[in-house]
């Protein structure tokens, strides 16, 4: 095995390497093409269908909330002050587009694969990203690992990925897989409510329950969406090998036989469907997709599926 931090630094600048190749004219050829064909899913449906509601100073009243500071003090309600003796701000619904926040995984383990698993990942969020920017939407990419580096505000127009690839350029590969404290950066910031897709392999010690549940008790709207390696899915490993944790450093040394590989592969399809059966329970739509498959097939199923394109 070869010293792990090195091995991991060539896989960042291989997966790096490989984001910058797909920023390039071909490939937004075929994000082009990939629009056409949501364009045609989406033919005889009305741009209004993809009003929703948003809390704001329209005239219908939604819900209250603590006051906090720099809330408005036209929004008080002090008929309720007067019988609770605490400050609460009244919110009110009105139409607003639903902005598309597309966070995708680049931890550590998200660098394995052949294809790299985050390659793939970026070039899905890209997809997503440029189908909902042409159909007029607001969108933005979000990179994550441990937490948010940054949150760009969601834009409008084709030309606003050339902005969102300059930002992913700039942000750090590798790390721990977090997707709780993801979550609990991304609502603490507090961006309009909107459709969030996730993005990852889902391999986190800490779990993906909480960070979902999160992000729908905060009023979004999420779609899963879990990455995984060809290589994970049907590993031809055999004898002793030594076993690399790339997000903990820990190493461990085994031996591969037909049984151990059998249990393998019957723990990875449970952890697959288990997080599959997650989503169904509370109607999240979820896909799988593998880092070989091609890019427009996805994009079909999730366009074909339902959840993304309304």
């Amino acid at each position: 095995m070869p010293d792990p931090k090195a091995y991991v630094n060539t896989r960042i600048k291989e997966a790096r390497l490989g984001i910058e190749r797909s920023m390039g004219e071909d490939f937004l050829r075929e994000l082009e093409r990939i629009f056409l064909i949501s364009r045609q899913i989406m033919a005889g449906k009305m741009r209004a269908e993809r009003k929703t509601k948003k809390v704001g100073s329209g005239l219908e009243f939604s819900e209250h909330r603590e006051y906090v500071p720099g809330d408005d003090f036209r929004t008080i309600d002090w008929n309720l002050y007067g019988r609770l003796e605490k400050l609460f701000v009244r919110l009110y619904e009105e139409e607003e587009d639903i902005p598309v926040y597309v966070l995708f995984d680049v931890s550590a383990s998200m660098l394995m694969g052949t294809p790299i698993k985050a390659v793939h990942a970026f070039q899905l969020a890209s997809a997503l990203s440029y189908v909902s920017l042409a159909h007029l939407d607001r969108a933005t990419m979000i990179p994550f690992s441990a937490s948010l580096e940054s949150l760009p505000p969601p834009g409008r127009g084709k030309g606003r990925m050339f902005k969102m690839f300059h930002m992913i350029r700039q942000a750090p590969l590798g790390g721990v897989t977090d997707l709780e404290q993801t979550a609990r950066s991304f609502v603490y910031r507090r961006p309009r409510r909107g459709k969030v897709v996730v993005i990852s392999d889902f391999l986190s010690t800490r779990g993906y329950e909480d960070a979902i549940n999160l992000l729908r008790y905060q009023k979004y709207s999420p779609i899963v969406i879990q990455t995984l390696s060809p290589q994970e899915l049907s590993p031809t490993l055999n004898g002793d090998i030594e076993l690399l944790d790339v997000e903990t450093g820990a190493l461990k040394s085994i031996t591969v036989t037909r049984n151990l590989l059998r249990a393998y592969k019957q723990e990875l399809t449970s952890f697959t469907d288990n997080i599959k059966r997650f989503c169904q329970d509370r109607s999240i739509p979820y896909f799988l997709s593998v880092s070989d498959e091609r890019l427009e097939d996805l994009m079909l199923g999730v366009f074909r599926k339902g959840g993304f394109l309304k």
